[in-house]
């Protein structure tokens, strides 16, 4: 049986974006937390987002913001949260689609498919983990290179917004598209000729690679002062750079809707 009903247990940000993924993938949402004036607080800004989504033509789903708005109800009863729900989810988001499931080694291989076709139904990318690891997968691949993007900026190589750059005008342009394995494949007459042609240089460069860093220190203070300048640590700032970085990836993420369906 398909489920119908969702609860989610918390209604902070990411609970908030949980909650906005499912009613846009037409299911009915319980959005649990302790205190009704949080409850209310949350529904009115999901409400507020949806309009918003809307408007700009980014809005998921095919319901209208106002009928996806309907199927999120809010409760402050744990029991009566999760009564009927066929799925409770705890945690990520509405812009970047990726989901990993991750298996405990009791989890019964049905409930991994259950929520792998759940997540697709909805229009998230599940990816499946084979066993547990520090950090997962993302959280990994995201900090090899914040460590060596700290590394560079500490050594003098390059300035904090130069790195940033090199990221946003370069790596990133591909990687919002391909992986780095694909990369790879094309990028030679396949993985194995491209190993061939470059296994020694890579091997080269990546023995340069120093420690990990403390992340703290001179570097932080250099880094914060970069990144301050740039964006200004205050509220109003902080939401509207915040605001346009989540514009863009809901523009990317239309893009590759598109592309993905010519």
């Amino acid at each position: 049986m398909e489920p119908s009903q969702v609860a989610i247990i918390g209604s902070g940000l990411i609970g908030r974006s949980w909650a906005m993924v499912f009613a846009a993938g037409g299911f009915k949402v319980k959005l649990y937390d302790i205190a009704q004036q949080q409850l209310t607080s949350a529904l009115e800004n999901i409400g507020k987002q949806m309009k918003e989504l809307e408007e700009s033509g980014f809005l998921k789903g095919t319901l209208s913001a106002e009928q996806q708005l309907a199927l999120i109800s809010i409760c402050t009863d744990l029991k009566a949260a999760v009564e009927g729900a066929t799925f409770i989810q705890v945690n990520p988001p509405y812009f970047v689609p990726l989901v990993e499931i991750v298996p405990h080694p009791e989890t019964d291989p049905s409930t991994i498919e259950r929520t792998y076709s759940l997540m697709k139904k909805i229009g998230q990318s599940p990816v499946k983990l084979n066993r547990e690891i520090e950090g997962f997968v993302l959280n990994r691949l995201q900090y090899a290179v914040i460590s060596e993007a700290w590394r560079l900026v500490g050594e003098g190589v390059i300035s904090p917004t130069d790195l940033d750059l090199v990221m946003s005008d370069g790596l990133g342009m591909r990687y919002a598209f391909i992986g780095p394995l694909e990369t790879m494949h094309l990028n030679a007459e396949g993985i194995s000729n491209y190993c061939e042609r470059y296994r020694e240089g890579m091997r080269l460069v990546l023995n340069t690679f120093g420690s990990v860093p403390e992340f703290s220190g001179e570097i932080e203070q250099k880094i914060n002062q970069a990144m301050s300048e740039k964006i200004p640590v205050v509220p109003k700032v902080l939401d509207a750079r915040r605001k346009r970085r989540d514009e863009y990836l809901t523009g990317l993420a239309k893009l590759k809707k598109q592309m993905k369906s010519d």
